[in-house]
């Protein structure tokens, strides 16, 4: 599915530093943001857990972030509670998404996940362009907001937003940032999202058993492979999803 203005929504910051404003905030590093170089980044609770993904992109001398339609209000009031005395304005705005994978049009820029992901542009309503969306998400092991990724749920290096350029841990602070720079520096990760192969198929969310223990979930499929949320220990040979038998392999990257 095109992933447009019914599917995204567009939060514009302005003031003297929207920056600045963010850079205390969300996972990625504000200072890496260029006119034609966005960023993915993610906002977290102060435990760690993921709330929202979302594009930064430069836009004059004002800040867009590009978020699931389904998560915008949220992202919208707690920014806002952040906000305080910042020299900020929030404001939803009707800018259309487009995104695709052929030539980039003028004015485009790289998805910053991976260069599979193509282009996005902004301001201008443009056709689907007939990518398997779907496809490029499983090949590349990328959770999409609220179908692998779960607000209050999810970690993100669990969710693999680092190996997709959505962390910097070299930035400083930011709300989550001391739990996820434990579990990077401390911790080996137990589980997480990989791609594997499938034959059948099963609903999102449905069990991965391996013998009588639950091994993990199932999550987008296409193609004979899927994205699964995995606990590594348990993973095996010939796991079952309802009907459907799971194999596991390295993600791709």
């Amino acid at each position: 599915m095109q992933e447009d203005v019914v599917t995204r929504a567009i939060i514009k910051l302005t003031g003297t530093d929207p920056a600045t404003f963010l850079q205390g905030l969300v996972t990625n590093d504000i200072r890496r943001l260029g006119p034609q170089a966005p960023l993915y980044a993610a906002l977290l609770t102060p435990q760690g857990k993921y709330l929202a993904d979302f594009f930064i992109v430069s836009w004059g001398d004002d800040i867009l972030i590009d978020v699931a339609a389904p998560l915008a209000d949220d992202l919208f009031k707690r920014l806002s509670m952040y906000k305080l005395r910042s020299p900020v304005t929030l404001e939803h705005v009707d800018i259309p998404v487009s995104r695709g994978t052929g030539t980039a049009p003028e004015g485009a820029m790289p998805d910053p996940r991976h260069p599979a992901l193509g282009w996005r542009l902004y301001g201008t309503a443009l056709p689907d362009d007939g990518t398997d969306w779907d496809a490029l998400r499983v090949a590349h092991c990328v959770p999409e907001s609220l179908i692998e990724l779960v607000p209050g749920e999810t970690f993100v290096l669990e969710a693999g937003l680092p190996r997709l350029n959505g962390v910097d841990f070299r930035k400083g602070c930011y709300v989550g940032q001391e739990v996820t720079a434990r579990m990077h520096h401390k911790t080996d990760l137990r589980k997480g999202f990989v791609t594997v192969s499938i034959s059948g198929s099963a609903p999102v969310g449905t069990e991965i058993m391996a013998g009588a223990k639950v091994a993990g979930q199932l999550f987008t499929q296409s193609g004979g492979r899927a994205i699964a949320f995995l606990r590594f220990d348990r993973a095996q040979p010939a796991m079952q999803a309802d009907s459907a038998v799971i194999d596991w392999y390295q993600a791709a990257s």
